[in-house]
């Protein structure tokens, strides 16, 4: 089973994992974990990185090219995470999702015919194009972007390895992010959707597969 949590920057997803696996082993389940971008391992995600911290010239710029690289790096781990799932729960923090609500708050935002093109254009170049396999289950954490713009200031302030990118800073993009997951949501984009902060109700959804 692929759980994925998705989240604007801030939202508090790693913190959710961390207490799902928890009660997932506990409950003696086979618990997995990825999390992407995979900025230490994947050339892809370190070239994506570099461009967010101004180091690739105007690759930035271009909605597209990011997003490409952030597919393949989720690509490039695709087979492991195959393995994973068959071996009981994965859980991944962002998944292919991440790319379709960032890609179109940074066209605009819904509604827009921008914003539409890019969805399904992540669409069929991860899950038809690279073959990624579709999550059985996406968890939202719904958070105030103002609440989590402030909780990855206070990350960054703690720990120099944190830095906020260009992403993270960008308040009005977190916004219309925020909005574009709630879209995707909405439409059970990709597969069943959950948005919820309860870790008592998500647990629920997991284990009642």
């Amino acid at each position: 089973m692929i759980v994925t949590v998705e989240g604007i920057d801030g939202a508090g997803k790693n913190t959710l994992v961390t207490e799902l696996v928890r009660r997932l082993q506990e409950a003696g389940e086979s618990v997995g974990t990825l999390a992407f971008p995979r900025y230490a391992e994947s050339v892809h995600a370190k070239l994506a990185q570099r461009a967010l911290y101004g180091h690739m010239g105007d690759l930035p710029d271009s909605v597209y090219g990011m997003a490409t690289l952030f597919a393949l790096d989720r690509s490039g781990a695709a087979e492991h995470l195959r393995d994973l799932s068959k071996q009981g729960v994965v859980i991944v923090d962002r998944y292919v999702a991440s790319n379709a609500a960032y890609s179109a708050a940074r066209l605009g935002g819904f509604p827009g015919e921008a914003a539409e093109d890019v969805v399904r254009w992540v669409y069929e170049l991860e899950f038809e194009t690279l073959e990624l396999p579709r999550p059985d289950l996406s968890v939202y954490l719904s958070t105030p972007p103002e609440v989590a713009q402030e909780r990855a200031e206070k990350r960054a302030d703690a720990d120099a390895s944190r830095a906020r990118d260009a992403y993270e800073k960008d308040g009005g993009l977190q916004v219309r992010t925020a909005a574009a997951y709630e879209e995707l949501a909405r439409r059970s984009w990709a597969g069943r959707w959950l948005v919820s902060r309860d870790t008592d109700m998500i647990y629920s959804a997991i284990t009642a597969r």
